[in-house]
């Protein structure tokens, strides 16, 4: 379930930062590589901090 809410939270970064780029007038391929560099933040972040903890140590 958390890892549900970490995935939301960067969706909705994402459509904003995408939206304030195109309002801005900044061209389509930089906003698609922002998208892409903030998904692939969003599932490091999120798998990060939501995986269990290795119960053998």
């Amino acid at each position: 379930m958390s890892f549900g809410l970490y995935v939301f939270g960067y969706i909705v970064i994402i459509i904003g930062a995408a939206y304030l780029l195109h309002l801005a007038h900044v061209p389509q391929h930089w906003i698609a590589g922002l998208v892409i560099v903030l998904l692939g933040a969003g599932i490091v972040t999120g798998v990060a901090n939501t995986r269990q903890k290795d119960k053998s140590e």
